[in-house]
């Protein structure tokens, strides 16, 4: 139950994020208003994974991993920004980080 909670505080942490892009600074009403919808509705729903039985250091941990990643794609492929392959090893190399922290929370 608490990778639900999580999966849904990372989706709407990447609406959000990519809402604040789509803001332009908060001088866009309909992508600001998703951006502090999104961030709440994401805050509450991480808090809600510790509740559930998933350490809070994993949960920020895949929370924060998956939105850098998932926003990077998001840049790419929608928002016309570049990737460099040394940001692709940093991203790889901060999901390897997480996945470090899952596998020794089980031992």
């Amino acid at each position: 139950m608490p990778w639900f909670w999580l999966a849904g505080a990372i989706v709407l942490e990447v609406f959000a994020t990519t809402s604040l892009k789509l803001s332009e600074g908060f001088t866009r009403l309909l992508p600001s208003v998703f951006v502090v919808v999104g961030y709440v509705g994401a805050f509450y729903m991480l808090s809600q994974t510790p509740n559930r039985g998933m350490p809070l250091g994993v949960a920020y941990g895949v929370w924060a991993a998956l939105g850098v990643a998932l926003l990077a794609v998001i840049g790419v492929v929608f928002l016309g920004e570049s990737l460099t392959w040394i940001q692709v090893g940093g991203i790889a190399m901060v999901i390897a980080g997480v996945m470090a922290l899952e596998m020794g929370g089980q031992h």
